[in-house]
């Protein structure tokens, strides 16, 4: 599936036993990578705790689209993974919510 910077897509993630896997939504941070893949962000939906690297996501930072539920981006675990895992796409964050989630990771690890 293709997929475009500041997407939000729901990946397949397989356990190391590839006996079970799990759906997590991710959002596409950068999307020009070789061989298919992308760098991305997990979007988790506990948002009771944050953390100083985790950006809050609502419904109006969607231009299109939305979540099932009030999420969190986590910084910290940003990965990189292949756009073969993508399921489904659940919309496009605006502008301004992807400049926050890139401050954040400058923030976080430090960028030039």
């Amino acid at each position: 599936m293709e997929v475009n910077q500041a997407e939000v897509v729901l990946c397949e993630f397989y356990f190391s036993d590839l006996r079970q896997n799990k759906l997590r939504p991710v959002v596409i941070f950068k999307n020009n990578l070789p061989f298919n893949d992308f760098v991305g962000m997990p979007v988790s939906s506990k948002v009771d705790r944050l953390n100083e690297d985790e950006i809050l996501i609502a419904q109006s930072d969607f231009l299109v689209g939305q979540l099932p539920k009030r999420s969190k981006v986590m910084v910290r675990k940003t990965f990189v993974i292949s756009k073969q895992v993508v399921v489904k796409k659940y919309g496009a964050l605006s502008e301004d919510c992807f400049c926050r989630l890139h401050q954040a990771f400058c923030r976080y690890f430090g960028c030039l």
